[in-house]
């Protein structure tokens, strides 16, 4: 029977009436694939990208199982824990789940760092059936003895790459060591490189394997183009590319943080809205900056690769590849935040002297040659490296002033030792 609808895949009614009300309508392919074998309660790996509809993929199934299996958790355990890498990604999922779980009677948290514990704690301490966190302040919290995780019966690693690309690998295996051996185990990860594949080896039990091969998603929808720039005239091509009104609501890819709070400096200097998310930034700060961009209040929004996981935006027009990625597979993440849900996008990419090898990895991972384009007429703008220099200067002073403050200081405290 071909599944043309969410209806056909054999869910709970109140699972079908919340996606009928949110206008879920025809399942993806990795959602086609996935449900009905984790409805059997199959172990899975699933190589996805971000915007293949994975998450409803994994969500939906647990949800039913947890739903039409009905168990009360005792104090701090859950019955499901979703591990993501970021705390996006985690309220992201979250997020969803509550839209899909909305006519069940289920109790969800969210845990991740960046934020005071004690809400978090609370929320476990009654005990819930679905747990979605990060690993390090998951773990921070079972080593309080806030959580237990001896009654998980359902284990989902979502973009599992990224978690070992953070140095995640040591809180898994902690986490892992806590949870029973007999559970249902779900993985997820946009790349199969070998660390993968043992991670896979090692949790998952005769898994059906799913692979949504990312390259054929991005060509087919996204507009492609390219700019070989040198690097000290990228922010001059920036300010002149952003002169274009269509290009409304855009995500602009650095590969530091560093980078990142520099362009946005930049921007603001050319009177551009704009704001950062990388992992130097606080949650509060995080989430300030997503909610002003999902609402229009900035144009623009720059952020590193590990922090944009997770973000979820609707009708975003542009990606910006300012820097391009040290890791060709993130090329594909960053330009999928455009193009979601059938609507058309944009991928610009500038490319320096000094980045026409990582240009060579990307073209060959996607099987596609980015069209190169013209160099626009570039705007003049105002230098900012002598405000950049002098600001060093009075940093530099202020961090000397201070350490001659501290010095003098103990020299008076040792000599008010002495005279006693």
């Amino acid at each position: 029977m071909t599944i043309t609808s969410f209806h056909h895949l054999d869910l709970a009614q109140e699972l079908t009436r919340a996606l009928d009300e949110n206008n879920y309508k025809t399942p993806t392919p990795i959602q086609m694939s996935a449900i009905p074998s984790l409805l059997e309660k199959r172990d899975f790996l699933g190589i996805a990208q971000t915007g293949t509809g994975k998450t409803a993929a994994f969500a939906l199934p647990i949800l039913h199982q947890l739903f039409t299996e009905p168990r009360t958790p005792k104090p701090c355990t859950t019955r499901a824990l979703v591990l993501a890498p970021t705390r996006e990604l985690a309220i992201q999922i979250a997020d969803n789940c509550e839209i899909y779980a909305q006519h069940l009677s289920l109790r969800q948290v969210t845990i991740y760092g960046g934020v005071k514990q004690k809400p978090q704690v609370q929320a476990m301490s009654q005990g819930v059936d679905l747990l979605i966190a990060t690993p390090g302040r998951l773990l921070d919290l079972m080593q309080q003895s806030h959580i237990d995780l001896s009654m998980v019966t359902h284990l989902i690693l979502d973009e599992a790459d990224r978690m070992l690309d953070m140095g995640f690998v040591r809180d898994i295996k902690k986490i892992m060591l806590t949870i029973p051996k007999k559970r249902q185990t779900l993985l997820f990860s946009a790349t199969m490189p070998s660390s993968i594949n043992r991670l896979a080896g090692s949790l998952l039990n005769d898994p059906v394997k799913i692979d949504v091969t990312p390259e054929v998603v991005t060509v087919r929808k996204i507009k492609q183009t390219l700019y070989k720039i040198s690097k000290k005239h990228k922010r001059a091509l920036l300010a002149t590319l952003l002169q274009n009104e269509e290009i409304s609501k855009t995500i602009i890819f650095s590969r530091t943080k560093h980078g990142a709070n520099r362009i946005v400096k930049e921007l603001e200097h050319e009177g551009i809205t704009t704001a950062a998310i990388h992992g130097n930034k606080s949650q509060t700060a995080r989430q300030k900056a997503l909610e002003a961009f999902k609402k229009g209040e900035i144009r623009t929004l720059v952020a590193t690769d590990i922090a944009a996981r997770g973000i979820d935006v609707d009708n975003i027009s542009h990606v910006i590849n300012y820097d391009l990625p040290s890791e060709p597979e993130s090329y594909v993440h960053r330009i999928g935040r455009t193009a979601r849900a059938g609507t058309k996008g944009s991928a610009i990419s500038f490319c320096d002297e000094g980045e026409g090898k990582l240009l060579g990895l990307i073209e060959k991972i996607i099987k596609f040659q980015i069209p190169l384009l013209k160099t626009p007429e570039l705007l003049k703008l105002e230098p900012l490296e002598k405000e950049t220099k002098e600001r060093k200067v009075a940093v530099k002073k202020k961090t000397n002033n201070a350490f001659q403050k501290s010095k003098i200081k103990k020299q008076r405290t040792r000599l008010g030792k002495n005279r006693r």
